[in-house]
């Protein structure tokens, strides 16, 4: 594993630690799969390093929600990446503390924060976070991280891959050559990670996190790659020979699937162009549980909220409500459609209930589906 860039291990002490735990792992049926926004970013590279290793509230709190829903593999999206994944192993460590163990992780480098060196927004100015890649303060910035129990195999990304050069790309028209020439389409990643399965075969992680289709302007420069970035698990599922980072040009496995993402886009309301997202939901090869929650119905009143047409039950976005865009649905689980799926549901407690304030860390609840395994 220290040889592929972006994944992390447990000391020797800790992965010898695992093997009771591992053992018993392997006899289940089952399989937790899991997507949550942290929203562990923060302003300046290194910060959210002393934050982990001085254990503040809103990390404890987030460990304290994995730790109850207690998935087996879960994408944490909005978590700041440090050059040597200090942040990360931290976490894993509270985690551990508490009987969660992760012997297994990947976080590999994402767009966010890599300036261009144009001016992309057109303000006068070329190292704002606007002129990077994808929104970001610093490399790293609003990162992505993958924790598993079971061991994580070879990874293709597709970090590097152009916007222009997508099929049916809806970059807009009068964006400049010199942009064309090096804009990417990932905001921050896209990624096929390879699960080692205790039952035997791979699932292949498909994980993403797209910009959201906001803060632009006329043009929708942010709601047309938004609907690319999630149009690219579309063209992939479909059996698309994608070029990865690696130089390597290849469909995807054959094997069970399961897209995991906080893909800022609903299937009724907000900003998003929806057509890639339900084309995504209906997908052959996948399956949508559409996870609920009672919290989300509870905090789905009010202001914008009231004039959506979206099921509340089915939000995992606990955003303004006056003036918008209120609750929405934009975190997924989406398991292959060969897998059973035997429980699914959204981490949002309601109000006095044990960890409801913990779940208010983010402004995102954790979405987890359970799958037989095949």
């Amino acid at each position: 594993m220290a040889d592929r860039p972006g994944a992390h291990r447990l000391s020797l002490r800790a992965a010898l630690a695992l093997c009771l735990s591992l053992t018993n792992a392997a006899q289940a049926e089952t399989l937790r799969l899991a997507t949550y926004n942290v929203a562990l970013s923060r302003d300046y590279a290194g910060h959210l390093v002393q934050d982990v290793e001085r254990r503040d509230q809103p990390i404890l709190q987030i460990a304290a929600v994995l730790r109850e829903v207690a998935p087996d593999i879960v994408l944490l999206t909005e978590m700041d990446r440090d050059p040597q994944l200090r942040a990360l192993a931290g976490l894993q460590q509270i985690l551990a503390e508490q009987g969660l163990i992760y012997p297994y992780s990947y976080a590999g480098p994402v767009n966010a924060g890599v300036m261009t060196g144009l001016d992309l927004d057109g303000d006068g100015w070329v190292n704002d976070p606007e002129d990077a890649q994808g929104w970001g303060k610093w490399p790293g910035h609003r990162g992505m991280a993958l924790l598993s129990r079971y061991p994580i195999g070879p990874a293709r990304t597709f970090r590097l891959s152009l916007w222009d050069d997508v099929p049916g790309s809806m970059i807009p028209t009068g964006e400049p050559a010199q942009v064309r020439a090096i804009q990417r389409l990932s905001s921050k990643s896209h990624w096929d990670i390879g699960i080692a399965l205790p039952q035997g075969g791979t699932l292949h992680v498909l994980a993403a996190h797209p910009t959201p289709p906001v803060f632009d302007g006329a043009q929708d420069r942010n709601g047309r790659r938004n609907a690319d970035e999630i149009a690219w698990f579309n063209r992939y599922l479909d059996g698309e020979a994608m070029r990865d980072d690696a130089g390597l040009t290849a469909p995807l496995a054959q094997g069970p699937v399961a897209v995991l993402a906080d893909l800022n886009a609903d299937p009724f309301d907000g900003e998003a162009r929806r057509g890639s997202l339900r084309t995504l939901l209906g997908h052959p090869r996948l399956q949508d549980p559409a996870p609920t929650s009672r919290g989300a119905v509870i905090a789905g009143v009010g202001g914008a909220n009231d004039a959506h047409l979206g099921p509340a039950d089915q939000d995992t976005a606990d955003w303004r409500d006056d003036p918008g865009p209120g609750n929405l649905r934009v975190d997924y689980v989406l398991p292959d459609a060969r897998l059973r799926v035997s429980g699914a549901g959204v981490f949002w407690p309601i109000p006095d209930a044990p960890l409801h304030e913990e779940a208010m860390a983010s402004d995102h609840r954790l979405v987890w589906v359970d799958v037989d395994l095949p």
